[in-house]
């Protein structure tokens, strides 16, 4: 009898964690700058790049993803480091939240070869191509 009762609680424990567990990182959202979006292609083979000298405002948007591309949809807040490309330390750009952010004032602080990386703030966003390789 308590082998019934320890072996129910378990799947149900099992069972509760995994809904749970199904609900993180279940919308898709990209980084851009301006209207284009920085990764060349939605995959796991996608990479992030930006030219040193781009304009425009970083943001990171949740993205409807179709056969023929991919269209950012709604601002999410988001955080900002910079990975330094020759000993591959991260540090905090700021400690400030944004929704979005002149990316020149980011790339002031980067050198070719460094990478920002962008932090969502919730387990709901999925982030896949968090970092920017700067060129």
């Amino acid at each position: 009898m308590k082998y019934a009762i320890v072996t129910g609680l378990c799947l149900f424990v099992g069972l509760g964690t995994s809904a749970v567990a199904q609900t993180s990182f279940a919308t898709c959202s990209a980084a851009f700058v301006g209207d284009k979006m920085l990764v060349d292609h939605y995959s796991p083979a996608g990479k992030c790049q930006l030219a040193n000298d781009a304009k425009g405002q970083l943001t990171v948007k949740t993205v409807n993803l179709s056969p023929t591309g991919a269209e950012g949809v709604d601002q999410l807040a988001f955080k900002v480091a910079v990975r330094d490309g020759a000993t591959g330390t991260v540090h905090l750009f700021s400690e400030e939240t944004y929704r979005q952010l002149p990316v020149e004032r980011v790339l002031a602080t980067c050198k070719k070869g460094d990478r920002i990386v962008l932090l969502t703030l919730d387990r709901q966003h999925a982030l896949p191509h968090n970092e920017i390789q700067v060129r």
